[in-house]
Formats: structure tokens, C-alpha cells, sequence
């Protein structure tokens, strides 16, 4: 059952205890959402998005328009650009912080099931959004709603400035709306148009899924609703300003979404909502991600039933959902192990390893605004691209794969086989010695023994410790819980 620590965590600590009781250990970890754990300076959404506002102004307005004759003098200002706004700091900094938070914080189990939601409602690799707003995104909409219900989960997430942004729909104009009548459009040829770029990914990939049978015809009734909803526009701050609902952007007149008729307004996006995430596709659709996260890439009506039924009876409170999944991932735990994910698999090596891994507090903390991060401070986005899973820069909008054989290329597995033997360099002195692997082997394993003598039959010129990290980081009952 010691696997079952890896398989909905991310293993027990050296100097841990292991828990008597696995699953109520984990059960117990869902109810409250806890402060972070992260020492440091954590900087809001808000702050974050001023400095991408500052980025997008300075080279859209200033750069290209001062220097639109010189590019050599344009590319020297815009890097000059770049740490004046800590476009290359910011997201390690919130990569360590959530690397933090599952090594060292109080609910591991949470935390991995925050990152699960935070690629289920992936914002992909996008207008400099990683640099500056994915990470604030997932810790400031996804994290908190974790005790609260998937509606509310899902209106917000469909209401912050990342995905509004993301998705576009500050470009989607009512056809019938008061601003598609203004002048200006005829002036300019720019007639008002919907796009429908996130009322489709509202329903494929964030509630009901294609299986609920929904219409081209949906999808634009859906992106009806959604008119109106946009950020803030104005020279200054462009693109960057806080979203609301621009009643002169939205189309006027009853829409029909999945069969319901529904009315014009700003509440509207609400009740759609309710009804989307109370379909029975979404109950489904939700249940077979969380199977496929923690147990197996094809599951079964019976592994997904019992989470089905505690979202409808609960009225979709997570804390419910998230039980109903772990109680499943534990009655399977003995007959499916899945292939971990890169980032799942290093944040495994760095709690078991007990690496040096994030990079500390003090280390971020001693960054400055104006000057190019060091090669301490840019390690975690670029340890994260070299295994090439890193959680903010999806390629597309339903996020990385959580199918195993889409990480099981030769390339992604010599990658780990390359950290695992950088992972030396990260290791504390007072663990390179036999006692120490042997401890960890024993506590996270069933069958340590399998993994011992494994280890040993190797000659000696392999038994130097960072071997023994190659070897036992990339044991095949290592990459699969």
C-alpha cells in the first residue's frame, strides 16, 4: 500500500513517518485549503498583471514605434525591456512556490489534485501569459476554490482575466449588439463578430465534453452569452485591464443553448453555467479525468460511478469529489499503476531524494527588478521545459496529455535519465550514504527488496551515488504509482 503514498502524492520524506492508515491520511487532507507554505515574497495577480501591462505597452507603443527603423537598437531595448518587467523571473518564482508547496506543505494530496485542475483548466502557451499571469492564475482562482463548489470553480476560472484573455473573448461582439450599430465600425470595416474560442472550450474541454452531443449551433448561442464579457481596454493599459461585462458588446435576444432557452444579460453566463457543470456529461467527464489521473488511461463505468455519484449528491462540492476519487484510487491501487507525468515524476525524485529542491526563499528573494536572473533563479522553468512538461506552457488549450504513452517516448525517458543523474548536484551531503537509500527505498515501496537487488546486481564503477539516483529514479516501479 506504500505506493498508494506516490499514487495520489508525491511520496513520504525521509525523515516522515509513514502513515498507519493511508487512505484516511489522505482523505483528511481535503477539506481546508491552507495558507502557502512559500516563505517568500508571493506577489498578486493584480501586481503580476501591471507588469505585463508595463511589457506589452513599453514594446508595443514605445519600442516599435522609437526605433522602427533600428532593429539592432529595438532588439537591445526590448531585452532591456524584458528585466525591467522580470519577464524571465516570474514564472520560476511561482514554479517554486508550487513546487514548494508539494515537497513541503501540510496537504500534498491537495496539492496535487490543484495541479490536476490547474491543467484541466489549462491556459496554453500564449502572449508572454506564462511569464507573468499562469501561476497567479492557478493560485488565485484554482487554489481557493478547492473546498468550494465545481460551479463556482468553473465561473470563476470562466471569468478571470487569464482565460477571458486566453480565449479571447474580449474580441467577440454581439452582431445585434449597440456597439455593432456605432459608426466607427462602418468607417473602418470592422464589422461586430462573435468568436467563439471560449464558449467552445467551456463546454469541450471544461464541463460537458463533446459526448454530451452539442451543435455547431450551441457553440454559438454559447458565445451569444458570452459577449460582453471582456477586459478593460484603454491606451494605457491596452489588453491589461480588469474584466467586466460590457453591456454594449452583448447580443440582445433570447438564446438556446443544449434545448434551454435562456435570456439576454449579465447574469446569464451564471445560470448556463449551473446548468453545463449539472449536466450528466460533466459529471462523467470530470470523473473520468480524476480515474485517469490517479489510476489508469482507460477507466471503467466502475471506477468512475462512485465519483459520479458523490458530485450529484453533494451538488458538485469538490471536497466530496476529491474523496470519491481518492477512495477509488484506493480500492484500485494494488491492480493499476500509471506512468507519471515528467513534473509528477520530479517532484517525486526532489520529496524522496530529499534534494535541495525548490530554490530556496532567500534565493528568489534576492532577484532584482531591472537585471537578468540567475542561473539559480531561471533553474525551475528551465528544468521544467528540459523534461519537456512545464505546467504553465501547454501547447494547447485542453493542457498536457494525462495519457502514459504520450510520456513514454525515448527522448522524454532519456531526459529523466539525465536529471536523475544532475539530481546528484541537488543532493545534501548527509544523504549520500547507503542508510539513507535504503531508508527511503523501504518507506515508499512494497517491495523494497525487488528495488535493492536491482540496485546491487550492478558492478561497482556504477554503485557511486549518482548512480544510484539514475538507477533508482528511473527504476520502472519509480515511474509508475
Amino acid at each position: 500500500m506504500k505506493n498508494f503514498f506516490r499514487k495520489v502524492a508525491f511520496g513520504i520524506g525521509h525523515n516522515e513517518e509513514v502513515p498507519s492508515d493511508p487512505l484516511n491520511w489522505a482523505l483528511n487532507q481535503l477539506d481546508e485549503v491552507p495558507e502557502f507554505s512559500w516563505k517568500g515574497k508571493i506577489l498578486t495577480e493584480k501586481e503580476l498583471r501591471g507588469y505585463y501591462r508595463d511589457w506589452v505597452y513599453g514594446d508595443r507603443e514605445v519600442l516599435r514605434k522609437k526605433y522602427k527603423d533600428n532593429k539592432t537598437l529595438y532588439k537591445t531595448h526590448k531585452d532591456k525591456l524584458r528585466h525591467e518587467t522580470g519577464q524571465k523571473f516570474w514564472e520560476s518564482l511561482d514554479i517554486a512556490i508550487r513546487h514548494n508547496e508539494a515537497i513541503n506543505g501540510s496537504n500534498p494530496v491537495l496539492t496535487k489534485l490543484w495541479m490536476f485542475w490547474g491543467n484541466f483548466f489549462a491556459i496554453s502557451e500564449k502572449d508572454f501569459l506564462a511569464n507573468y499571469s499562469t501561476g497567479p492564475y492557478q493560485r488565485e482562482i484554482i487554489w481557493p476554490n478547492l473546498n468550494q463548489s465545481f460551479e463556482k470553480m468553473v465561473y470563476d476560472v470562466t471569468t478571470s482575466w487569464a482565460m477571458i484573455h486566453h480565449l479571447d473573448n474580449s474580441e467577440s461582439v454581439g452582431p445585434k449588439s449597440i456597439s455593432a450599430k456605432q459608426e466607427w465600425r462602418r468607417r473602418k470595416k470592422r464589422p461586430a463578430t462573435i468568436n467563439e474560442n471560449h464558449a467552445r472550450e467551456l463546454m469541450e474541454l471544461h464541463t460537458v465534453s463533446p459526448k454530451a452531443g452539442y451543435t455547431q449551433e450551441d457553440v454559438i448561442q454559447l458565445a451569444y452569452i458570452m459577449t460582453g464579457w471582456e477586459h478593460k481596454w484603454s491606451q494605457k493599459k491596452l489588453e491589461t485591464g480588469n474584466v467586466w461585462f460590457n453591456s454594449e458588446h452583448h447580443q440582445p435576444g433570447k438564446k438556446n443553448v443544449l434545448g434551454k432557452e435562456y435570456k439576454r444579460g449579465k447574469k446569464t453566463l451564471a445560470v448556463v453555467i449551473r446548468d453545463l457543470v449539472n449536466h450528466p456529461n460533466c459529471r462523467d467527464f470530470v470523473a473520468e479525468r480524476l480515474c485517469r489521473l490517479l489510476i489508469t488511461d482507460e477507466p471503467t463505468k466502475e471506477m468512475k460511478q462512485p465519483i459520479i455519484d458523490a458530485f450529484k449528491k453533494s451538488d458538485g462540492h469538490i471536497p466530496e469529489i476529491h474523496k470519491a476519487a481518492i477512495k477509488v484510487a484506493f480500492e484500485y491501487n494494488d491492480k493499476y499503476k500509471k506512468f507519471q507525468t515528467p513534473e509528477n515524476w520530479i517532484l517525486q525524485v526532489a520529496k524522496i531524494g530529499d534534494l535541495e529542491w525548490p530554490p530556496s526563499p532567500e534565493t528568489m528573494a534576492s532577484y532584482e527588478l531591472g537585471f537578468e536572473p540567475t542561473r539559480k533563479q531561471r533553474m525551475p522553468e528551465r528544468l521544467l521545459r528540459d523534461l519537456g512538461h512545464h505546467p504553465y506552457r501547454a501547447k494547447q488549450p485542453n493542457g498536457w496529455s494525462d495519457h502514459s504513452d504520450d510520456w513514454m517516448s525515448p527522448e522524454l525517458l532519456i531526459r529523466r535519465l539525465v536529471f536523475a543523474q544532475r539530481s546528484y548536484a541537488f543532493s545534501k551531503l548527509e544523504n549520500n550514504n547507503e542508510e539513507f537509500y535504503t531508508k527511503v527505498i523501504t518507506k515508499n515501496f512494497d517491495n523494497p527488496d525487488k528495488i535493492f537487488n536491482y540496485i546491487n546486481k550492478q558492478d561497482s564503477k556504477m554503485r557511486k551515488k549518482r548512480d544510484m539516483n539514475v538507477l533508482l529514479f528511473n527504476h520502472p516501479e519509480f515511474l509508475k504509482a
